[in-house]
């Protein structure tokens, strides 16, 4: 739980992100995580496309997911994320919550920032991130 959020977004599940218990599988929390963060890109001003034709391309380097309670069909779910650095990397702190408030997901996210190819320090994505890295 993070109490200096900077971004949210809504979501539902659909009929094909659950398994044969009717439950979330596992691994669509992943995909519902990384939605977020590109939506919050977006909002900062930021496609994937557009970075990626100037050379930049944010990589996941790392996740840490802790699996508090399952979603189910139809269920909605609101994703949570939080924005740091930690040297060249970016730590998205993103938590999903019912829309009662109860706690579905927490993770920690690492980025790494790549360069015409090479890794780098992540000065041009921390000048993109300014606003919201504190």
């Amino acid at each position: 739980m993070c109490d200096k959020y900077i971004y949210e977004l809504t979501m539902k599940v659909r009929d094909y992100e659950v398994d044969a218990e009717g439950i979330v599988n596992n691994a669509n929390y992943l995909h519902y995580l990384e939605h977020t963060r590109h939506e919050f890109c977006e909002q900062a001003g930021l496609t994937f496309r557009s970075m990626h034709e100037q050379g930049l391309d944010p990589v996941v380097s790392h996740i840490d997911i802790r699996y508090v309670r399952p979603l189910g069909l139809g269920d909605s779910m609101v994703s949570k994320l939080a924005l740091s650095r930690r040297g060249p990397v970016f730590v998205f702190r993103q938590d999903i919550y019912t829309t009662s408030g109860e706690p579905v997901v927490r993770a920690v996210v690492d980025i790494v920032s790549f360069e015409n190819g090479r890794l780098s320090r992540g000065e041009r994505l921390a000048q993109a991130f300014k606003d919201y890295l504190g």
